[in-house]
């Protein structure tokens, strides 16, 4: 009797052996698809390489040259007179915020010009150079800042120790 309730007690050892193991594993496969829903929600890895496209609106023509209050929309640039040649000119190669930001005069103009022309492959400008150095010099002339003025009238007095 006491033999056959050792082999009782020792199948149902392995069964309860056999069962922790496969809720063992169940729940370290759950663990792991959890962990990847956690790190991959949209499950990428399990659907087909498509390409991927996105669609890009071309703005219109006209979006392009859009003015809102004086400012052309798509550069900054304020509206006047020599504005389409400095577009077509200058933003070619850099931002118009770069031009706006220096505000030079005519002279410190032209020697720039002259100077993308020589190092920079700037070609040549023609009859718009003038256009464009006065539509620059016009609508963004050099600001006067820097120091505050010099002080004067007053009345200074000597520091005791």
């Amino acid at each position: 009797m006491k033999k056959q309730n050792l082999d009782t007690l020792k199948r149902d050892f392995k069964d309860l052996y056999r069962k922790t193991i496969l809720a063992s594993v169940v729940i370290a496969i759950g663990g792991i698809a959890l962990l990847y829903f956690i790190v991959d929600p949209n499950l990428s890895a399990f659907k087909a390489n498509e390409p991927k496209t996105e669609i890009v609106e071309i703005p219109a023509e006209n979006d392009f040259n859009k003015i809102e209050n004086g400012i052309h929309v798509a550069t900054g640039f304020i509206e006047a007179p020599g504005m389409t040649e400095t577009i077509q000119n200058c933003t070619n190669c850099h931002s118009s915020k770069l031009v706006m930001q220096n505000r030079m005069n005519e002279e410190r103009w032209k020697s720039t010009i002259e100077w993308m022309q020589e190092t920079q492959n700037l070609w040549d400008l023609g009859e718009n150079e003038a256009v464009i150095i006065n539509y620059l010099i016009t609508n963004y002339p050099p600001k006067k800042v820097g120091r505050r003025a010099v002080l004067a009238d007053v009345e200074w007095y000597q520091l005791e120790e």
